[in-house]
Order: structure tokens, then C-alpha cells, then sequence
């Protein structure tokens, strides 16, 4: 494995960025290991990127940068079982084909698949759905390379121990080499998708979260409206929007358009407003399609995000704040507010932990102040034990989150024990797990 000397990194947002001694791009679990027993000799840090959709430093670096992009095959499909084993660095989209060719599917997917399976479910994250976990929660197995480059194998049989802590590792475990994921026989989903208003919405809402599999909301600031997203899994025949209306809804008006109006805002925040006032909205929306293509959507305007979790029986109380927050600020917020939910698990460090938990996520234009909005979200959430999305923007300690994580000691145990000396460790997981190693 020849390294390839880069003098910078950036992640998708553009919002981090570093500059790694090399980065490297391994295609065997062996080169994996290699590189962690070099970084050890030459007392180096290792982190890990797969597509850079965190909005954290979580990867940066000034040791070796491991870029996951060549290491994304598919190794085992099991049909019978609904299994399937993968290289870390394999991107949702590529791994979603792969299953449909098969009869299988994920069980649920947030609303984008650019992610790498590794980064997805070392940071928890998520789709919708009262009944449905996040994408770790069906993890049955992986192999981790730890700090002194042995590999380290967990599955329900061999050291089930690991398994149970690392589904949700933050890169603080060491390198997540192959995952194992239960998924579910191939399915439709009908997508019912409409602009409401959302004081109606909040009023009803735990019969939404109830009578629907996937159900999510976009809030959007400044107005009394919300974009609903109904979906309903099926067997029936796919009925797909026309090539037209998808290409118009999704791409012209969902970003080519909306991206026209975020930057004419950044500079002229009246003319924006008037801007987005004329953008017509997409209108009533029902069609049938693949699980994938319904839950995930194309995402070409770059922004920053944060996203809380919280208890589900405190949305309507959080939401309303924001919503006041928003008012009381009197900033300019064009992007909408989302609004979803999943089902309890029990993972130590992930965010739906013991409680069925709500998420409200905040975004805002790249390039754009984030700081007092996002502040004021945080503070919020803060008053429901909120825990952060591990790969989104916050101000958080471990300070502060251990309290929030009933098992947090078990995963400080488990990372003494697979990098004893530091080194995945990182400025930003000294910040939100506290220092590791000597």
C-alpha cells in the first residue's frame, strides 16, 4: 500500500478540514492492519473517513488519514437468512443495489445514502420510523482492527461483548474492517408527500408516529407550514413518479432552485425572502417505489446541521420552543426544520438508547453563522437530556454527555481495552469522550 501524500482534506460541507501526514486508501483487511502497526512505531495517530458527510473534526487528523473509497465490496450475501457482509467503506447507495439483486433490503435508511455502511453506524444514524431502529441496531457483526493492528472479531457467538458496545464506536474503537447486517426480505413503500400546517400536525402528532411505518416532517421557519412524508411499506407493484416530476421535484426545485435562493440570501436577505416566497412548492405528491428510492433523496446543496435526540413524548414542547427560539431571534432561516422518529435500542453510545426518542434537526446554508441559532436549539434540548448526533455540529462535552448515556462507562472500559494507548484518538473525541490512552 503506497501512501498518497495529500496536503489537505475536506469534508463534504466544507466546514473541516486537515492536513494528514499521508492519506492512504487500503483495499485488504491486512493493509489495514499494516498501517496501524506503522503508525504505532512511528507513534502516530489513525483515523478513519468514508464519504466525509459528518459535519464534525471526527476524522481529522495529523497522522494517517484511512480513506475507505476503494475498500467497498460486498463480500457474503446470505438470502436465506436476509444477511449480508460488506467492507466498511461501501456507500448505502452501492450496498442498497447490491441488496436489491438479491430479494433484500435494509430495514430502514435516513434520507440520504452517500454515507459509507461504517460511518453510518458508528455516528447512529437514522431514519423514521415508531417501530424501526437505527441502521447499527441491525448490525450482527464486524471485525475491528484495534490499536495494535490485531483484528478483533464480535458476533453474537465470539466476544459478544464487543459487539454490543462497537455497533456504535465513533472511530474511538479503532477501525471498523467488515460489518454484518441483518436486513429484510425486498419491499416497497407508498410515499404520500404534502405541505400541512404544522400546528395541526403537532396536535396529532403521536397518531402519526403510530398509523404510519415512516413518518417525518420539515417545519418551515418563519411560517405556520410543514412538508409531510407519509410512508406506508407494501408489496403492491411500483408505481414511480414520472422521469419528469422527479427530476423537477428533486433536483430543479428541491436544490438547483433552492440553492439560487440560499445564495441570493447570503447576500441580499430581502431579495431571499421574496425568492423563496415565488419557489413553487412540489404540491401533493403519491407514488409506490423501491424502499431506498422513497426513503433516500439526492442532496446537492451544501449546508451545516445539527440534530438532537430526545425523549418522543417531549417533541411538541421542544419543537414549539425552537419555533419561538426562531421567532425571538429574528434571523433568517431558510431551511426547514426536520422532524423525525425511531424506536428504542440498547446500544451504550447510541442516541435512542432505552427510550423512544424524537429528533429534531436545525440546518443552515453553508457559509452561513450558525453559532447563535444552533446555540440557542442546544440549549433547548439540553433541558430533555438531549444527546447530539455523534456525526452533527454541537457544543458538547463528556462532561456533560456521560451523564446522558447510562452505559458510558462500559464503552470507556471497551476502549481501554482496544486502543490502550491512544491511538484513534482525536482533539474532537478528546472533547466528547474524554482523553484515552497514556
Amino acid at each position: 500500500m503506497t501512501p498518497t501524500t495529500r496536503p489537505r482534506w475536506t469534508n463534504w460541507a466544507g466546514n473541516q478540514s486537515c492536513s494528514p501526514t499521508a492519506i492512504v486508501r487500503p483495499r485488504s483487511e491486512a493493509e489495514l492492519s499494516r498501517l496501524v502497526e506503522r503508525a504505532a512505531v512511528e507513534g502516530r495517530t489513525v483515523k478513519v473517513v468514508g464519504a466525509g458527510h459528518s459535519f464534525t473534526p471526527i476524522v481529522c487528523t495529523d497522522g494517517y488519514l484511512v480513506d475507505l473509497g476503494d475498500y467497498d465490496r460486498v463480500l457474503h450475501v446470505d438470502p436465506v437468512a436476509a444477511t449480508v457482509t460488506v467492507q466498511a467503506g461501501i456507500a448505502l447507495w452501492k450496498l442498497n443495489d447490491a441488496l436489491a439483486g438479491h430479494g433484500l433490503a435494509l430495514e430502514n435508511l435516513g434520507d440520504i445514502a452517500y454515507q459509507s455502511i461504517a460511518g453510518a453506524t458508528s455516528t447512529a444514524t437514522h431514519g423514521t420510523g415508531l417501530h424501526f431502529g437505527n441502521i447499527a441496531s441491525r448490525v450482527i457483526g464486524l471485525r475491528l482492527v484495534t490499536g495494535d493492528g490485531s483484528v478483533l472479531e464480535a458476533t453474537p457467538e465470539v466476544h459478544p461483548e464487543v459487539l454490543d458496545v462497537a455497533r456504535v464506536g465513533v472511530g474511538a474503537l479503532g477501525i471498523v474492517s467488515t460489518v454484518t447486517i441483518q436486513c429484510v426480505p425486498a419491499f416497497n413503500l407508498h410515499a404520500l408527500e404534502q405541505a400541512e400546517r404544522v400546528d395541526a400536525l403537532l396536535e396529532r402528532w403521536d397518531d402519526e408516529i403510530a398509523d404510519n411505518d415512516h413518518f417525518e416532517f420539515f417545519w418551515l421557519p418563519n411560517t405556520g407550514w410543514a412538508l409531510t412524508k407519509r410512508n406506508r411499506r407494501t408489496q403492491e407493484p411500483a408505481r414511480p413518479r414520472p422521469r419528469w416530476r422527479e427530476l423537477r421535484d428533486d433536483y430543479l426545485l428541491s436544490n438547483y432552485a433552492f440553492d439560487l435562493t440560499c445564495r441570493v440570501a447570503r447576500r441580499n436577505p430581502d431579495l431571499g425572502r421574496r425568492m423563496a416566497r415565488l419557489v413553487p412548492g412540489t404540491g401533493r405528491s403519491e407514488y409506490i417505489d423501491r424502499s431506498d428510492r422513497v426513503f433516500a433523496s439526492p442532496r446537492t446543496v451544501k449546508f451545516y446541521e445539527m440534530e438532537y435526540a430526545i425523549g418522543r413524548e417531549h417533541l411538541v414542547e421542544a419543537l414549539n420552543r425552537v419555533r419561538e427560539l426562531v421567532r425571538r431571534q429574528g434571523v433568517q432561516i431558510l431551511f426547514p426544520v426536520e422532524v423525525r422518529v425511531v424506536a428504542a435500542d440498547d446500544i451504550p453510545l447510541s442516541t435512542a438508547f432505552g427510550r423512544e426518542t424524537a429528533y429534531i434537526a436545525v440546518h443552515v446554508y453553508r457559509g452561513t453563522a450558525y453559532d447563535q441559532y444552533f446555540q440557542g436549539v442546544e440549549g433547548i434540548m439540553n433541558d430533555y437530556g438531549g444527546r447530539p448526533h455523534w456525526g452533527k455540529m454541537h457544543f458538547q462535552s463528556a462532561a456533560v454527555l456521560a451523564s446522558r448515556y447510562p452505559r458510558w462507562d462500559e464503552f470507556q472500559a471497551l476502549r481501554a481495552r482496544t486502543d490502550p494507548t491512544g491511538r484513534f484518538s482525536s482533539p474532537y473525541l478528546d472533547r466528547v469522550l474524554g482523553p484515552s490512552g497514556d
